[in-house]
């Protein structure tokens, strides 16, 4: 019978110990402080956002919030967050995305100080994780690895197949299985002969955004399945990247959606967060 990986009960859990965590590095004068600027009213980023404000109160972290029009401009984006860069109260800067089609979302994350940066996703942050240096890891990527750790599943030696080269999945999360030492392969719109590359993956983690894309066919008896996918069915439920019903009996493990990837994300910036702090104690 297949694992079901809890992401539920495992983002819960860092939370407690970034919770204690937190409460320790405060007793000793170390406070961290999350400025989350919003821009416009994106319904699922509202909800995203409200959720990472409740998160930093159940952690003890202090939250700042900029909810701004849909009408500022890019200018007015920048210099918020050059003031908040300059704001010694303030640990860690998030822009929650996507932004309004006029401004440049590159440009706002290369504008967030890469001291700040707890989306992990400033190319300063970007070669830190390529180069194994010290620094904020891209939050769900992250989390992956914490699911599959946590679950008892071992990384090392794995062969392991990505579908999907996104800069805010794909790439840092090929990053971190080469850190622990997974055979990585990658793939993409162009891979040619997409079933033989993923039927060889021991650990088969896909985030490609297209409604139940991965069936069992795609899937090696017995391999580790990690959905990153979030879609709404044609029932109303939420399902993933991955056929769930078809592939799930092939599998020795697979993560749900909801309630596999999705709540480790905000766990993992939790953790960013409390980095910025855990920075600050290793200093004379």
């Amino acid at each position: 019978m297949s694992q079901l990986i809890d992401g539920k009960m495992i983002s819960q859990q860092i939370k407690d110990e970034l919770r204690e965590e937190a409460a320790r590095l405060k007793a000793r004068g170390r406070n961290a402080c999350l400025a989350v600027v919003q821009v416009g009213e994106d319904p699922a980023s509202t909800v995203y956002v409200r959720n990472k404000k409740k998160a930093c109160a159940y952690i003890g972290i202090d939250s700042k919030s900029y909810e701004l029009p849909e009408e500022t401009t890019e200018e007015e984006l920048v210099a918020l967050v050059k003031e908040l860069n300059a704001d010694a109260q303030v640990n860690g800067i998030l822009v929650q995305l996507p932004l309004p089609a006029h401004i440049d979302e590159d440009r706002i994350i290369r504008t967030i100080s890469p001291e700040k940066d707890v989306d992990g996703f400033h190319p300063v942050s970007v070669g830190r994780l390529w180069i194994g240096e010290k620094g904020f890891l891209s939050c769900t990527p992250a989390g992956i690895i914490q699911l599959l750790k946590r679950s008892g599943i071992e990384i090392e030696g794995k062969e392991c197949v990505i579908v999907g080269r996104s800069n805010i999945v794909g790439k840092p999360m090929a990053a971190l299985l080469l850190r622990e030492n997974g055979t990585v392969t990658v793939t993409h719109s162009r891979t040619k002969d997409l079933k033989n590359v993923t039927g060889r993956a021991d650990i088969l983690i896909v985030a490609i955004g297209r409604k139940k894309y991965i069936t069992s066919e795609y899937v090696k008896e017995g391999a580790v399945v990690i959905d990153v996918g979030m879609h709404r069915g044609e029932d109303g439920r939420l399902c993933g990247d991955v056929d769930f019903a078809d592939v799930e009996p092939h599998t020795s493990a697979i993560t749900p959606v909801p309630g596999g990837v999705g709540p480790m994300t905000i766990a993992m910036l939790m953790d960013n967060c409390v980095e910025t702090i855990r920075g600050q104690e290793e200093r004379p």
